[in-house]
């Protein structure tokens, strides 16, 4: 009866932190079996209340009260994997399709769809691999700049996103419980695209990339759910803020939005070569690429550079026609990249995105144009 009263009272703030301050007065009065039955209790009450990433915590410290514990993890499968047992390791293109359609439109509970699109099997190793980090006031979650290799879910509290570098400016965008960032780094090395600093003291998970390689080699179907995550984090992001694609609506959006794949280029790579069809609309994500206009007889001059979030293909795409400029990277990069078939299924029922697209080609070639002449 003291127990069941002990988790009502808890499960009623709602708060992690609470109940970990609650659980630690449990263990230095001597009761390490009323705190595990407590923290059992939390775990479960508050995954069948939708808390998910609050019921991982508990199953953190559930495996730190009694090492090996798993029936709390197991039970907790049950109700959010979407695949019994292991069945789904194999995969096909369902398992991903699925992701597409369960990914919504608000931040609200956005981790749950990535935790949720494995087998309990799976997922069960998932909570296991992930690490639970408490941050202060002011204190930076992640640095801009830094090279970052993993992602993080924000299970209580609220934290600011702020860009300073490259003249981005200092506006800050708040995350919310359940918010996610960190993600691109999870699957492509390089520098941090912001600084994330709580506003108020804060709880978040972590997954590092070096845990997701080793829960990988077991469980592969991981690995792919979470590029597929971040595939589709990235471009429905991207098309939400870019003025490009402002005239579309959600359900165009977000049916574009799926047909992006996310791909790499090392340093000095060529994305596009003048003088060839252009087979793909590039979004950049990270990095800085350089076009070339190629003067007659073959000589190169630099055109504008690119950089993140700038779109560029559109040329030779719009116009059927080889491409007008060469496209390297600078350094390694990060893009979005939306095949000429996808492109052309879309442009045709959108005209508002193909005069946006046709407005950049115009000023382009003017732009291309007054520069190879005035050399």
């Amino acid at each position: 009866m003291r127990q069941r009263a002990l988790v009502g009272r808890i499960a009623s703030r709602g708060r992690v932190d609470h109940a970990l301050s609650e659980l630690r007065r449990l263990e230095q009065l001597g009761t390490p079996g009323e705190a595990i039955a407590v923290c059992e209790a939390l775990a479960r009450h508050w995954a069948q209340g939708s808390q998910l990433l609050r019921s991982i915590v508990m199953c953190k410290h559930l495996a730190w009260l009694e090492p090996g514990h798993t029936r709390t993890q197991a039970f907790i499968a049950t109700l959010y994997a979407r695949y019994p047992g292991s069945a789904s390791e194999e995969g096909d293109g369902r398992v991903l399709d699925d992701l597409e359609l369960l990914l919504p439109e608000r931040e609200d509970s956005v981790a749950v769809p990535l935790f949720s699109m494995l087998s309990q099997e799976a997922f069960v190793a998932l909570v296991d691999a992930v690490e639970v980090r408490h941050q202060g006031v002011g204190l930076p979650m992640m640095r801009e700049g830094d090279m970052g290799a993993s992602m993080f879910f924000l299970v209580e509290g609220k934290a600011d996103v702020l860009r300073m570098l490259e003249g981005r400016g200092a506006p800050a965008q708040a995350v919310g419980e359940g918010g996610v960032f960190g993600e691109l780094t999870l699957i492509a090395e390089g520098p941090r695209r912001a600084s994330v600093i709580p506003s108020t003291p804060s709880v978040f998970l972590e997954l590092s990339r070096a845990r997701l390689s080793a829960l990988a080699e077991k469980h592969p179907l991981v690995e792919r759910v979470v590029r597929g995550f971040c595939r589709k984090r990235a471009a429905d992001q991207m098309l939400r803020a870019h003025a490009i694609f402002s005239s579309l609506r959600l359900a165009q959006r977000r049916s574009l939005s799926r047909e992006f794949e996310l791909c790499h280029a090392r340093a000095g790579e060529a994305l596009l070569t003048a003088g060839q069809k252009g087979e793909g609309l590039y979004l950049l994500l990270r990095g800085r690429c350089t076009p070339y206009g190629v003067r007659e007889g073959g000589q190169e001059i630099p055109l504008a550079v690119l950089r993140e979030g700038d779109v560029f293909g559109e040329i030779s795409l719009l116009l059927d026609t080889p491409v007008t400029a060469t496209v390297r990277a600078d350094v390694d990069s990060v893009l979005l990249r939306l095949s000429r078939p996808a492109f052309e299924r879309h442009i045709a029922t959108q005209p508002d995105l193909r005069e946006a697209l046709t407005r950049l080609a115009s000023e382009r070639m003017q732009s291309t144009a007054r520069l190879l002449s005035a050399r």
